[in-house]
Parts: structure tokens; C-alpha cells; sequence
């Protein structure tokens, strides 16, 4: 097998093709572990894929269909190149490891339709998973059009699911669905139809005998729109499908179209145990990387925000300088001030705001409206976003004020139009180096390694919604017990999390030490905290001396146990120290044994954990014992930091 880089792959297959053999052709992962088994049946294209010789993916369907030309029937194969390895090393500061390598298979299979054209189908196999797309090869002057893309992945009935259903285009508040922000199935059997027609979305975790699978898809180029499961699995096999015809930006494309050649975005099936699947980056490792650029502007970290236990009143000056402060004494790098600052604060003031924030060492986020027509939220700014001319004016005049970047919220779905918005902001905002947050928005799909300014996407029903309904508090446990696992298993997720105190006509069902391990659980590249000054200055020092000390990027990540929805711990390195986050999504108290013969060198213990009486903290130091035992309560949590 020849080893090349990833980047320089395409030069060398007219160099490599040999004569096709006889189907099936199998692909395997390095280690051989993962066997992939691509075949022609009648002149349609299938796959499947098995994982230490167990099924995983049954024969499941690959094709796509273009306006002018059928790819999913009347295939032959034309060539096969000589299989390739393939190697790539980068960093990324919203990743959950820092310094990155990516090792997999590569194999061609270049096939005709029944009128001759060519299209040819990619497989990437690593040990964690495979990733596949389709590509057409030829040129063309005139625009081609896809109307339905074939591809499937079947599951043995047997299998179940932890999935998000795909809320309906135009409903909820504002008309701003979807926004990725319902909670997940549990473990349900694979071909139960989505409670919501708009389908299921990525990414959807899988349990099939003893492998995990989770599914997603790189974020498109522009060159196509964002997909999802179909709501119909008939037989456990879910199809690929396209958006809702009004989720686009005004007058813009829906479905896919390019001119050729044209490559579709990535298909990735994460594949192994759970601590593969929490451990992977297979979803940033095939995404669209950034070309050379100055990156010294990009400084994860964390942030004080007013706004989520606070509301729309907390949106004036006095309050912001408060945050502010609030931001510098707990050592943080941001405050975010959110909705309406340019009419209840105003520009001026906001300049301010940032000119003292700076003597603070501080630096200021603000929030816009990305709409457009396309919600009818009433919050400001808005329309400032939409075209090229007045983001740069926009964005030219922050630069100035010293602001660090935006959160843009109420996005219009997953159109190619819509997903063109995307790039077309990032660029903008990267000319004029500012750091972005979306709200209301899509699933990133690694599209922060595309663009390094991108710091975080919401795409989560996140602590907001538990604090505007007591049913949305009642779940919180399970539902931040699942995240883990599908949601920010690869992609920077706007959780906010955090809160200690009393939440306003709430009640609050989560326990403080539950809370402390979100901002440890969860990744993201600026971690907005929802605790207030007031409440944080009632939590013990040594509380406040964790938090202050919270990375704004973790070197390393490893699963400790967990199962989604009932549990989650997980380990990431800072440094020379770990610290190991644990919640418990049920609530039933646990005495959970932890192995810990992986940190062995790390005998410096010290444990937080929750107190005797309600919303209280406790710690002490523990044994270098190579296992531990801690008891986390009902709805709790734990946050243990170990160092040399």
C-alpha cells in the first residue's frame, strides 16, 4: 500500500488505475478491523460494513440522481486504482485533542451509467470509522442539478437508537425551527418513524450487538445543501434526505447544483465501542481544512453572560460593566452581551463598554439577528448580516470598537443557499478577525476546520430552554447525559452551561456538582457560563479557583464510563493535570467505580463533589489507588482533578 498525504491525493490516481476485479471489492481500516464490502447487484451500487466480523451496516444503497443523468441504476464499474494510505496531521482550537493525526485507507471505484457518464465513489476507511462521497469527474459550463441522493444505511431490527427528530421548517417561536433543538429518543428501535415529518438529525447514535455507530456528514462547500435522516426507516434503513423547500436565504438555491467536477460532502459512519465513538474526530478529520492563514486572533476561553438567567432586562450598561468585571475577576476571556445592545446601550456606549473591558483584559462579544425574512423575531440588530457590503461595514466598525466577534442567531435552515450564508459570514468575519458563535443554526459538521474562527454553534436544546420551562428542568439530567455522545462528540456546541443558583420561577432539578462538570463535559471553543456574579460569589473558593483555572483548549481526551442518557464521564488533559467530569442522567444514586489505572503517574487527587444539604458543594483529596470509588446522588455530579 503507498502512503501519500491527504492533500495530495487526486494527483495520483490517473497514475494508479488497473482493471476492475470482480465485485464485491472490500476496503478494510488499517488495524483490518473495520471491512467495508462495496458491490453491483443489477447495476446498483450497495455497501455494507462489519467491525471485528460483526454486521453493522447491512447491504445499504449508494447513488444519486442529477436532473439530466441517473446514477443509481445502470452502473458498471470502469476502474478500480490501487488501494492508497493515507495520512494527515493538523490542530484545531475548538477540537477535544490538540494536536490531531488521521490515518485511513483510500480506495477509487470509478463507474459509467447506462449513458456512459462518469461518476466515481470515495471510501476512507480508519480504525474509527468510514467516511465515503461521491464525486463527478467530468467538466461542464452549464449548472447540474441533484434531486435525490440514493444513499442508505441499514441496521438489523435488533439495533436501537438515541436520535433528534428534525423539527419542521417555519414553526415554533418566530418561525425560527429548525434549529436542532429537540430532545433525543432514547434508545428506541431502529424503523420507528420520527415523531416530527421533517425527518431525523445527525448526529444519530447507534447501538448494533456490540458496536456503536454514529452517523453524520461533513458540512457542505456551498455547493450543496446540509442533509438529513428521512422520518421513514422501514426495516431499519434510514435514507438520506434534503430540506424543507422554504429553508433557504431569499431567492437562493435549495437542493444540491454545481457545475462538474463536483465532489458532495463526506458520509461518516463512526464506528467501534463507545469510547471509540467519545474519543473520535473522524468529523473534523475528512472536513474541508483552512488554508494558511494568521490565526493569532482565535483564543479559546471562557465567558460571562448576562442574558440567560437574567433576561432581556439585563441589557444595559451598568449590568455589562458588572459582567464585565464578573468576566475579569473569575479570569475569564470574554462577556457576551446579547439581544438588543444597539438600541438599549447603543454603539457608543458600547465602545466603552469594550475600551474598559480591554483595562480588564476582557474582551467583548455581541449578538445580531442574522434575519432577513426568514423568522419574525423581533430583536436588533438585524439585517446587518445579509449581504456581503454590509457585513463588511459592519464588521469594519467592530474591528474598531476592539469587539472580538459575534453570536448570530435565527438561521433560515439547511438550503445550499443557506448554507452558502454560512461561509459567506465566516469569510467576512475572518477578514476582519472576529471570533463567531451562531445560535438558531445548523449542526457545524466540522466546519470549524474549515473555518478556525468558528468558536461555537448552538444546534442544542441547550440551558436556555431550562430556564423558560420547569418541563424542560425535569429532563436536564438525561438529556446532558446524552450529549456527550452524539450532539458534541465532534463539533464546538453553545450549551451556556453552568448554574448554581436559583433559576426564576424555576425548579431547578440538577445538583451544583452536576453543574460544575458541564463546562468540563461539554467542548467549546468559548464555553458561555449561565451563573451569575451574585450566585458565583456565594460558592466556595475552592469552586471559584477550579473555574478560574478551566483551559480555554484541552490536550487530550479519554472515556471513563458512561451510557446515554444514564451516565457520562469523561477525562480531558490540560497540561500536566486531568480532570475528570462525571454526571448521572438518572435520578438514582450511584457508587461508581472508576478506573483509573490509566492516570497512575497523576497521584495528586482532589475530588468536588456534592454536599449533605441541597445546592451545596463538598471536596477533599483522595487515594492514588488505581481504582476509585465515588458516590454521585441522584441527578449529580462530580468533577475530580488529578496531577503529578
Amino acid at each position: 500500500m503507498k502512503i501519500i498525504k491527504l492533500v495530495t491525493l487526486t494527483l495520483l490516481l490517473p497514475l494508479l488505475l488497473k482493471a476492475a476485479p470482480n465485485a464485491p471489492f472490500v476496503v478494510k481500516s488499517p488495524n483490518g478491523k473495520i471491512v467495508v464490502k462495496v458491490g453491483l447487484t443489477g447495476g446498483k451500487l450497495n455497501y455494507e460494513v462489519s467491525r471485528n466480523n460483526e454486521p453493522v451496516i447491512l447491504s445499504s444503497k449508494l447513488g444519486l440522481v442529477r436532473e439530466d443523468q441517473d446514477f443509481s441504476k445502470g452502473l458498471a464499474m470502469v476502474s478500480v486504482p490501487e488501494e492508497l494510505g493515507v495520512i494527515d496531521h493538523y490542530e484545531l482550537a475548538t477540537a477535544k485533542r490538540k494536536n490531531i493525526t488521521y490515518k485511513a485507507t483510500l480506495q477509487y471505484f470509478h463507474l459509467k451509467n447506462a449513458k456512459g457518464k462518469l461518476m466515481d465513489v470515495i471510501f476512507q476507511v480508519s480504525n474509527d470509522g468510514v467516511a465515503f462521497r461521491y464525486h463527478f469527474p467530468d467538466k461542464s459550463t452549464d449548472v447540474k442539478k441533484i434531486t435525490v441522493e440514493v444513499t442508505s444505511y441499514k441496521f438489523s431490527t435488533q439495533t436501537k437508537g438515541w436520535l433528534q427528530p428534525m423539527s419542521v421548517a417555519k414553526t415554533g417561536w418566530a418561525q425560527t425551527n429548525p434549529s436542532y433543538e429537540e430532545y433525543y429518543e432514547q434508545g428506541v428501535a431502529v424503523g420507528m418513524p420520527s415523531p416530527m415529518k421533517a425527518g431525523w438529525v445527525y448526529p444519530a447514535l447507534f447501538q448494533s450487538g456490540n458496536n456503536w455507530a454514529l452517523i453524520t456528514e461533513t458540512f457542505p462547500d456551498g455547493d450543496y445543501c446540509a442533509t438529513r435522516l428521512k422520518a421513514e426507516s422501514s426495516g431499519g434503513e434510514y435514507s438520506v434526505g434534503f430540506p424543507d423547500p422554504v429553508e433557504i436565504f431569499p431567492g437562493g438555491a435549495l437542493g444540491p447544483q454545481s457545475k462538474l467536477p463536483w465532489y458532495t460532502p463526506w458520509r461518516i459512519i463512526t464506528l467501534g465501542s463507545l469510547k471509540t465513538i467519545t474519543e473520535s474526530t473522524l468529523g473534523t478529520d475528512v472536513a474541508t481544512h483552512a488554508p494558511k492563514m494568521d490565526l493569532s486572533f482565535i483564543k479559546p476561553g471562557q465567558a460571562s453572560w448576562s442574558w440567560v438567567i437574567m433576561k432581556d432586562d439585563s441589557t444595559k450598561y451598568s449590568v455589562q460593566k458588572r459582567f464585565i468585571d464578573y468576566a475579569a475577576s473569575m479570569k475569564w476571556e470574554y462577556c457576551l452581551i446579547d439581544a438588543d445592545w444597539d438600541r438599549k446601550i447603543g454603539y457608543e456606549k458600547i465602545e466603552e463598554l469594550a475600551n474598559y473591558a480591554k483595562t480588564r483584559n476582557v474582551g467583548l462579544l455581541l449578538w445580531y439577528n442574522s434575519a432577513g425574512s426568514w423568522n419574525t423575531a423581533p430583536y436588533t440588530p438585524r439585517d446587518k448580516m445579509l449581504t456581503h457590503e454590509s457585513r463588511a461595514k459592519e464588521f469594519e466598525r467592530l474591528s474598531k470598537m476592539g469587539i472580538k466577534g459575534v453570536k448570530i442567531d435565527f438561521f433560515g435552515g439547511d438550503g445550499q443557499s443557506m448554507i452558502q450564508y454560512y461561509h459567506a459570514i465566516l469569510k467576512d468575519a475572518l477578514t476582519y478577525k472576529l471570533l463567531v458563535n451562531f445560535h438558531g443554526a445548523t449542526l457545524p459538521r466540522g466546519l470549524q476546520r474549515t473555518y478556525p474562527n468558528l468558536v461555537s454553534v448552538e444546534a442544542i436544546k441547550g440551558m436556555e430552554f431550562a430556564t423558560f420551562e420547569q418541563r424542560n428542568q425535569d429532563i436536564q439530567a438525561q438529556h446532558c447525559a446524552t450529549i456527550p455522545f452524539v450532539r458534541n462528540v465532534f463539533d464546538p456546541m453553545d450549551f451556556t452551561p453552568m448554574v448554581f443558583g436559583q433559576i426564576p420561577k424555576i425548579k431547578r432539578k440538577t445538583t451544583n456538582a452536576f453543574q460544575l462538570a458541564l463546562p468540563v463535559l461539554f467542548l467549546s471553543g468559548v464555553q458561555h457560563m449561565a451563573e451569575t456574579d451574585e450566585s458565583m460569589a456565594s460558592a466556595p473558593d475552592y469552586v471559584k479557583s477550579f473555574l478560574r483555572q478551566l483551559p480555554g483548549q484541552w490536550d487530550d481526551v479519554r472515556f471513563v464510563n458512561g451510557y446515554p442518557g444514564k451516565l457520562a464521564i469523561i477525562a480531558r488533559k490540560t497540561g500536566n493535570r486531568w480532570v475528570i467530569a462525571g454526571v448521572n442522567g438518572e435520578n438514582v444514586e450511584k457508587d461508581i467505580k472508576l478506573d483509573l489505572s490509566f492516570f497512575k503517574k497523576y497521584t495528586r487527587r482532589t475530588l468536588i463533589n456534592d454536599g449533605d444539604s441541597e445546592f451545596s458543594f463538598a471536596t477533599n483529596n483522595v487515594s492514588a489507588a488505581n481504582a476509585q470509588t465515588v458516590k454521585v446522588k441522584g441527578n449529580g455530579g462530580f468533577v475530580l482533578t488529578l496531577m503529578q
